[in-house]
């Protein structure tokens, strides 16, 4: 028999041991205090600040700012815990519009380092310097504004010290932690300084509100991430006009599939200002670059997102990273249509319309609307109809697939060419060029006012058929189909609560799923597009998406898995011979198809070699 612990008495803890405490939450590393630090900066209202550093942060961080500064007998007030001038009531908390607010920050601080106060406000003859270890507070000299400066930080917790990495790998946080700042705020000036030397600096932008923001923060992220991240990216806003009415607007850039990276660090999201790490928004972004990225590859994007500060909750994590939306479905549902708008447009389209006006021709429409999944006719022109029999389906086969018996005779063509067979293609700098030839039976070689232009035919074509056949199935409703013998399974609580509260979104997926008893759930329903897979494992990967995002893309996901493979073995195969007029039709429906600079599988279908490129293989001008 073990003995019984001893009792402690249950006692308040000291004012020193809870700050210390706090500071365990709010004080991870040097990188976490310069962020607090430049969050007070900007919410006083400064256009420049510096940070100084000395031994990665560890020995000393100052931050400086021009904002507002603080009276004298508030500053000993500031030190204080949960004391701030950021809110005083529930009301101004459920929407608190300020970087800070908790007013536990700087208490935290000085509670495990040496922390001095150095303010200045505009009507005040001096500075004023504070201790905050003694207390004392003697005349100083300093511009309006506001430095604080943290010496020996984890001084008074030896311990914590320990785990801190190496000075260049705090440095390097610090500077990723003032970066992330920068990228929102282009209106301020920041710069970084190490052991006396200059590590960084971002100048503000003179033009950084209204209309010309998006353009001051376009310079701003060209500035910190490089000129790469601006011209492999664009630009996103919704709703199109860019207003507050709804209550909601998402901006920013979004990366080019082309320029997705192996690892996820330039991912970049902001709620009203704040950086935040959230799984709403990063499902969305994820979900919106379903179809284009290839593998596992990460995008890149910098997503700004306003929204009414009484719609989302920043009190809910230690280090305010972290942010509750009241709708989360409807900020998932912005987020993914402003990227996957933004990325639906093709490359060469844009190239297109920044032509003159005299040199773009207009574009006879490729695939004209039609009745949904109408079988088209054989044709002259761009039909890739096979001169011999071969293996594979025509592209033409694809629609029959899904198409109800009907007369071919009177049905309407799904293909048409640019123009007719015999005729030339009208003149202009079309963005993907003019087809000259057919190589290996492969790629398509086209020439524009750039230079030569390669085409992967197959996966460009797969690209067109596959978006054809999306449309096609959008244009009608969810089908549902009961199942004969409904699909039980054993669902843990939460799959039983979703179940639920999400029945009229599981309804209008073409779902239905109803418990049988508090720990089993039956599917008694399917999308009909999908009735030959797995129900039960459909329902928890739906079940599992609503839990965690209040929306899921597994349905469509599944849907377009099989459009996907139905394009892929549809789309004109390799080895096939095009004339110029097929080839040119390719071309110009490449230019007027969403996504098109990506196949089904993310890969790219078509490459640009400008004639410098060309010069440089030849030696010419050497």
């Amino acid at each position: 028999m073990t003995d019984s612990p001893l009792r402690r008495p249950i006692r308040e803890l000291p004012d020193e041991l809870i700050s210390q405490i706090a500071a365990g939450e709010v004080v991870e590393r040097p990188a976490s205090v310069v962020r607090e630090l430049v969050d007070n900066a900007l919410d006083a209202g400064s256009t420049q600040i510096t940070v100084r550093l000395l031994g990665g942060g560890v020995r000393l961080i100052a931050v400086e700012d021009d904002g507002i500064g603080i009276p004298k007998d508030e500053l000993a007030q500031a030190l204080k815990r949960h004391a701030t001038s950021k809110i005083s009531s529930l009301a101004e908390l459920e929407a608190v519009g300020t970087m800070g607010f908790r007013g536990e920050a700087l208490a935290a601080i000085a509670s495990v380092a040496e922390v001095s106060l150095l303010s200045r406000t505009g009507d005040a003859p001096h500075a004023w310097l504070l201790d905050a270890r003694s207390g004392e507070l003697s005349p100083g000299a300093r511009q309006r504004g506001t430095t604080v400066e943290v010496r020996e930080l984890f001084y008074a917790t030896p311990a914590r010290r320990k785990f801190l990495k190496s000075d260049t790998t705090e440095l390097a946080h610090c500077v990723e932690a003032v970066r992330r700042h920068a990228l929102a705020r282009p209106d301020v000036g920041f710069a970084i300084w190490h052991e006396g030397r200059l590590v960084a600096q971002w100048r503000a932008s003179l033009v950084a509100r209204g209309e010309d923001a998006l353009e001051a923060t376009r310079a701003r992220l060209a500035d910190v991430l490089g000129d790469d991240f601006v011209t492999e990216a664009v630009t996103l806003q919704w709703p199109a006009d860019g207003s507050l009415a709804r209550g909601l607007r998402v901006r920013g850039f979004a990366g080019v599939p082309d320029a997705a990276r192996s690892r996820a660090d330039q991912q970049f999201a902001y709620v009203n200002g704040r950086y935040v790490r959230d799984k709403v928004i990063g499902h969305a972004a994820r979900a919106a670059y379903e179809d284009v990225l290839h593998g596992h590859r990460q995008p890149v994007y910098a997503l700004y997102i306003d929204i009414d500060p009484a719609r989302v909750d920043v009190n809910v994590h230690p280090t305010k990273i972290e942010v509750r939306f009241r709708d989360s479905r409807e900020v998932h549902q912005a987020v993914q249509q402003a990227v996957q708008s933004a990325l639906a447009v093709p490359r060469a389209g844009q190239a297109l319309a920044a032509l003159p006006a005299a040199a773009a021709v207009p574009v006879a429409p490729l695939a004209p609307a039609e009745p949904a999944w109408a079988p088209p006719v054989r044709q002259a022109g761009f039909s890739f109809a096979p001169r011999e029999p071969e293996a594979g389906q025509r592209v033409s086969d694809v629609a029959a697939l899904w198409a109800p018996a009907a007369d071919t005779a009177t049905a309407a063509p799904a293909f048409r060419s640019a123009a007719p067979a015999a005729a030339p293609l009208p003149e202009g700098d079309w963005p993907l060029g003019r087809a000259i030839a057919q190589l290996q039976g492969v790629y398509v070689l086209a020439e524009n006012a750039h230079g030569l232009v390669i085409v992967d035919m197959h996966a460009a074509h797969e690209r067109i058929v596959y978006e054809r056949l999306k449309r096609q199935l959008d244009a009608r409703a969810v089908q549902s189909q009961p199942l004969l013998i409904p699909a039980t399974f054993s669902a843990t609580p939460e799959e039983v609560a979703t179940a639920d509260t999400a029945a009229a979104t599981l309804a209008a997926l073409g779902l239905e799923v109803t418990p049988l008893s508090p720990r089993t759930l039956a599917v008694r329903a399917v999308p009909t597009t999908l009735a030959q897979g797995d129900p039960v494992a459909l329902a928890r990967s739906v079940l599992g998406e609503l839990a965690q995002h209040e929306a899921t893309q597994v349905l469509q996901r599944a849907e377009h898995e099989l459009l996907a493979t139905m394009a892929c073995h549809g789309a004109v195969r390799a080895n096939r011979r095009l004339t110029l007029d097929e080839m040119n039709a390719l071309l110009r429906q490449m230019e007027v198809t969403e996504r098109s600079d990506q196949c089904n599988h993310g890969r790219p279908t078509w490459r640009q070699l400008g004639l410098r490129e060309l010069d440089a293989l030849f030696l010419r001008g050497r």
